[in-house]
């Protein structure tokens, strides 16, 4: 019987291993958004080209999605549940704590349409929150 994360990549077409099965479930337990360097520390060793190749591949397939805090740090955080490759329903705004630069999403905010005044074609808007996280006040 197969457990309930290689049936999730399973669903996505993507081939059950150890070290996927291993990375998405750091995504699912996590509470924020989570670095390269986080998951290396989950394992004794992870080669970093399996690992990056691991991350393209869920953000490809709409497990992932990659966080532009302002940090200079790319973070991750798990997609929900109907994101797929074809179309990611993360448009949500996320909250950079300034004190411990921990990363969350805030999914019940979603990013609003801004029409550029060019003739510029907007891709993506991103809105970051910066403040104290809860458990630093």
């Amino acid at each position: 019987m197969l457990s309930k994360i290689a049936r999730l990549l399973k669903s996505r077409e993507l081939r059950a291993t150890t070290v996927r099965e291993k990375v998405l479930e750091l995504f699912i337990e996590a509470p924020k958004a989570i670095t390269h360097r986080d998951i290396e520390l989950a394992f004794d060793y992870i080669d970093r080209i399996t690992l990056y190749r691991t991350l393209k591949a869920f953000e490809e397939k709409g497990l992932i999605h990659k966080i532009e805090d302002g940090s200079g740090v790319a973070k991750y955080a798990r997609c929900i549940d109907d994101c797929d490759e074809d179309h990611h329903h993360d448009d949500h705004v996320h909250f950079h704590c300034n004190d411990c630069g921990d990363t969350f999403c805030v999914e019940e905010v979603e990013v609003p349409y801004i029409k550029s005044p060019s003739k510029h074609l907007v891709t993506k808007t991103t809105i970051v929150l910066n403040g104290t996280c809860e458990q630093c006040q």
